[in-house]
């Protein structure tokens, strides 16, 4: 199952190293596979670095795009901590 949902950084400095780390954590013991899709840029959302790539600051609009059998859940736990701030 193929789930896609828009989000927004709401943190302070964007996507920096923590919440980029919180997310990798995050999706480790995940079956689907999940991008990120910002300014026409596709990363894998599983790799500390291709999160950072995208250099997403504050207010910056994400596309969550997973793909799998946990589609659910997993969309459901990133677009809880994108609305968290990851703690911040």
């Amino acid at each position: 199952m193929k789930l896609i949902k828009k989000v927004q950084v709401k943190n302070r400095s964007g996507l920096h190293t923590r919440p980029a780390t919180t997310i990798v954590k995050m999706l480790q013991n995940c079956k689907c596979d999940v991008s990120f899709i910002h300014k026409q840029e596709t990363v894998n959302a599983k790799s500390i670095l291709s999160i950072l790539m995208l250099a997403a600051k504050k207010n910056s609009k994400i596309t969550i795009v997973v793909d799998g059998e946990d589609a659910d859940q997993t969309l459901n736990k990133l677009v809880e901590a994108f609305d968290n701030q990851f703690g911040e």
